[in-house]
């Protein structure tokens, strides 16, 4: 390359930001069409949310009639090509790969229905960042680097609406945060490879052109350009899930500052005709955290408590019952809120004592109080050991007791969050649990069971899987009670309890003897309570008093019960692990109508459950003209 041709490359990249405007058109044209894009998917995805309201509606109105046997099947030609089409695309997008090595399970891949959005998503990126690009000519380096750039800086906003916890696309969508937070990391992955390709085909033209000191001298922009790459990267290393779950608090209050970072440096970087990306991120963040920070305030703050009326009342906080239950478990009752929730929401919980600076998501473990039950509003959560905080908590709580300490705290709440579907639009339920994941299920449970207007759910089958006699001992007494409501309801429920630890189903069978041997004691002493004492329900009984280690609040009060050998026939004990797939095709084979199955435990778990029923579905070859009907899945799955 002789003289001429050196400065001819200088003069180029030295004005090559500037040069950019010659590819705006296209580039701008581009990013317009990325956000048309999503619009229109958001539009698609609503009409579905649309559809499927009206079908639920329309399976309860029939439920109210005794003469339609099965509600939930098609009523005519419309729903039943509508059944068909929701069943094929059930069938591709459940099944997932499952990587079964200690070590190496987290790199186990998303279920196919995500990993064919991603598929989508990454076939419309590569067509931006390649259409009309790729030009052999003078200006093929620079070219490729300004398309690149917008990809990477359109793709911005997209990210940090899908952080968002108050997120519109959640909205529109009908999906909550959570839901959508595998699709925010996986945007962010792809941002890095766009801003890599970017940066990569200006550096080189430098190179090329042998003025890369001078240009990282004289152009500024050029190392915000770099400082904000090396905070992408660093967000995106520190978000698998092996580094993130090491110190989880750690990374979560990490993230949100670079999170920040970034989008100032990406500011400083970007010409001003690109900015109004980086403001559109600003206005998602910053509306996201104004509205949880009303929300914690709303629920956490009661100018004129009353606590005559709700045992707990008080104007800051929740004062919150602490007991620990073996060596893992913690169970936690926060009384007198003042909102709804539906079973299988969550929200995120604050206890200052605890754990200064830090909020954590556990689900409700219990359902919404009905009016006739309890005056006060009380949450159950149940909390198993790991680390950091739920390992605090637990230490906590079993320091108050050895004490003899007052067993109550303030807690702070938010929520709730998750947009669960409705569990009573199913003829047939399944729920699967393992562990603590019981907290997701039970509630599930006794929300149809406790519903006052009509259902169309006629059979629930319960399985719970753990290792320890300890994790499902609490959830005893409210099984036994949901089998006594589902009898009084006349919907047929199986419950399945498997304990796989060495010796440990003994030591529930013991337990079940001691609790059936109490049984019909406490029952007449409950009885005598209520007709004696009647006008002190509200300050000394019902769940403000209810002891946590009996059970859920809502059901302390007396209810007429199933006889032993009753009940005993309705629950299976095992110390064999459970075959899930026999277990749903059990269920599935034995009704009319379309069953909801419902699995909430680890990656193993949910992956064989997700396989199951995807294969279930091709061979009963459901709303393909053999009569069988749908199965929905609805997954919860243990992850940071």
């Amino acid at each position: 390359m002789d003289m001429g041709d050196m400065e001819g490359m200088m003069e180029l990249g030295m004005t090559g930001m500037s040069s950019g405007g010659m590819f705006q058109p296209d580039n701008m044209a581009l990013a317009r069409a990325y956000w048309y894009l999503i619009a229109g998917v958001l539009a698609l995805l609503f009409m579905v949310r649309m559809l499927n309201h009206s079908q639920n509606w329309a399976r309860l109105r029939s439920s109210r009639t005794s003469s339609v046997q099965f509600p939930t099947k098609p009523t005519n030609g419309l729903w039943q090509i509508w059944a068909t089409l929701t069943a094929v695309g059930r069938e591709i997008s459940y099944p997932q790969l499952y990587v079964p090595s200690t070590w190496f399970s987290w790199m186990t891949p998303p279920p196919m229905g995500r990993v064919i959005c991603l598929f989508i998503y990454w076939a419309v990126i590569i067509y931006m960042m390649t259409t009309g690009a790729i030009i052999k000519d003078a200006y093929f380096w620079e070219r490729i680097g300004f398309r690149n750039a917008w990809v990477t800086v359109t793709q911005v906003p997209f990210l940090y609406l899908l952080s968002s916890k108050t997120s519109l696309i959640g909205l529109i969508a009908g999906t909550s945060y959570e839901r959508l937070n595998w699709l925010h990391r996986w945007v962010a992955r792809t941002m890095f490879v766009t801003a890599t390709v970017h940066g990569f085909h200006f550096w080189t033209e430098w190179v090329r052109a042998d003025f890369l000191e001078l240009e990282l001298q004289m152009m500024a922009m050029v190392k915000w350009g770099l400082g904000g790459w090396a905070i992408l990267l660093w967000m995106v290393v520190t978000s698998f899930k092996p580094l993130r779950s090491v110190a989880y608090e750690v990374f979560v209050v990490q993230h949100i500052i670079a999170a920040v970072m970034f989008l100032w440096v990406v500011y400083v970087h970007v010409p001003e005709d690109a900015r109004y990306n980086i403001w559109f991120a600003i206005a998602a963040l910053c509306f996201d955290r104004v509205f949880r920070l009303g929300l914690l305030l709303w629920q956490n703050l009661k100018f004129n408590p009353n606590p005559s009326k709700c045992k707990g009342g008080q104007k800051f906080g929740h004062q919150t019952q602490v007991s620990a239950v073996g060596d893992s478990i913690t169970i936690l009752t926060i009384k007198d809120v003042h909102f709804k929730w539906r079973a299988g929401q969550h929200l995120y919980l604050w206890l200052p004592r605890v754990g200064l600076l830090e909020a954590h998501p556990y689900t409700i473990a219990c359902p919404h109080q009905m009016p006739a039950t309890c005056i006060c509003n009380s949450i159950q959560l149940v909390v198993r050991s790991h680390s950091g905080f739920s390992k605090r908590l637990h230490s906590f709580a079993k320091k108050l007791e050895s004490s003899e300490q007052k067993r109550t705290i303030t807690a702070f709440v938010a929520g709730p969050y998750g947009r669960p579907p409705r569990w009573d639009i199913f003829e047939t339920l399944v729920l699967i649990s393992a562990s603590t994941g019981a907290s997701f299920t039970l509630p599930i449970l006794e929300s149809v069971l406790q519903s006052k207007g009509p259902i169309c759910t006629k059979r629930i089958d319960f399985l719970l899987a753990a290792r320890q006699g300890e994790e499902i001992g609490f959830y005893l007494d409210r099984l036994h009670d949901a089998l006594s409501k589902a009898h009084e309801r006349g919907i047929d429920l199986s419950v399945s309890i498997a304990v796989t630890g060495n010796g440990q189903l003994e030591t529930i069978s013991g337990s079940l003897s001691s609790r059936s041997g109490s049984r019909g004691s406490q029952e007449k002493k409950d009885r005598i309570t209520e007709r004696t004492e009647p006008s002190e329900k509200g300050a000394s009984g019902g769940c403000c008093s209810a002891n946590v280690e009996a059970g859920d609040p809502s059901l302390s009060l007396p209810r007429k019960r199933l006889s032993n050998t009753s009940i005993d026939s309705h629950i299976h004990h095992s110390s064999s692990r459970p075959n899930v797939a026999d277990f749903v095709r059990t269920a599935v084979e034995a009704t009319g109508g379309e069953t909801g199955v419902v699995v909430c435990g680890g990656v193993s778990l949910v992956a064989k459950v997700r396989t199951s029923v995807a294969k279930l579905s091709d061979e009963r070859a459901v709303h393909k003209g053999t009569g069988a009907q749908g199965i929905h899945l609805h997954v919860e799955e243990y992850c940071f």
